[in-house]
């Protein structure tokens, strides 16, 4: 069983990263809806919450952990993999980082992200980790995550607030502006066509999602934790509104999603 955690139904586009990469796998899925958003709290709280969580989900016999969430693995990571030290702990800060230095020709990166990520600055941190030459532009963008959960993903709406925060970064720069920008939020990959239409086509976009995804195969290939056959399963729980999140997270996991099938739990 591989266990993920997010503050409510972004982290979906991660696991549906994960559902891809390992069909094979169990999963379990808890949105700690009862307390989002995690973006605008305080790092004391948000590492509470986040170990409260990754308890939570050790119990159901995890052989992985993934922190679906950029806030709570920009502040918590550390703190979790402690608490959770016989498991291996995946963020997704450090993913999205390595794969933007990597894209970057000229060392221009972007990251788009929530209030919390920002002002932590790990994405900074872990991309100069790996690109000591790199300017890194980190730019909060709280609106798309209410665009995303509205079901306002596309369209002039979405469009109009990519170009209010992307223009002054992009258009106005010139050949200096960034060429690679990193969705930092897991509700940001529903807006990526309206932030496509924002910076244009020659922008390399990295969704922390897919490397995710694609770090966590590795990681369990590595460890020989991988599954080799089967056909896989998906357990899905919320600490608030079950009905909310079945209704909404059906857009981000880009399947229907059952009432039933979201198990309401406490923390």
């Amino acid at each position: 069983m591989i266990g993920v955690f997010d503050s409510g139904v972004g982290g979906l586009t991660v696991l549906k990263a994960l559902l891809r990469e390992l069909p094979a796998e169990r999963f379990v899925y808890l949105g700690d809806t009862a307390r989002l958003p995690y973006g605008t709290k305080s790092a004391e709280t948000v590492g509470r919450y986040a170990l409260q969580a990754a308890e939570a989900l050790a119990g159901y016999g995890l052989k992985c952990l993934v922190m679906a969430c950029n806030t709570a693995s920009a502040v918590a990571l550390p703190a979790v993999r402690a608490q959770l030290s016989t498991l291996p702990v995946i963020g997704v800060i450090e993913p999205g980082a390595e794969a933007a230095a990597a894209a970057s020709p000229s060392g221009r990166i972007a990251v788009l992200a929530t209030e919390g990520t920002v002002r932590g600055g790990a994405y900074q941190q872990a991309i100069l980790r790996r690109r000591p030459d790199a300017q890194v532009y980190a730019l909060p963008a709280p609106l798309f995550v209410a665009l995303a959960e509205e079901g306002l993903s596309d369209g002039p709406i979405a469009e109009a607030v990519a170009h209010h925060y992307l223009d002054a970064l992009f258009a106005a720069a010139g050949a200096g502006a960034p060429d690679t920008l990193v969705l930092g939020c897991t509700h940001f990959p529903m807006v990526a066509a309206a932030i496509r239409a924002a910076v244009g086509p020659a922008v390399r976009i990295v969704d922390s999602a897919e490397t995710t995804a694609r770090h966590v195969r590795a990681a369990l290939c590595q460890a020989g934790l991988a599954q080799a056959g089967g056909q896989g399963g998906l357990r899905l729980l919320a600490t608030d509104a079950p009905e909310r999140f079945a209704r909404i997270g059906a857009r981000f996991l880009e399947r229907p999603i059952g009432e039933r099938e979201v198990e309401l739990i406490d923390l």
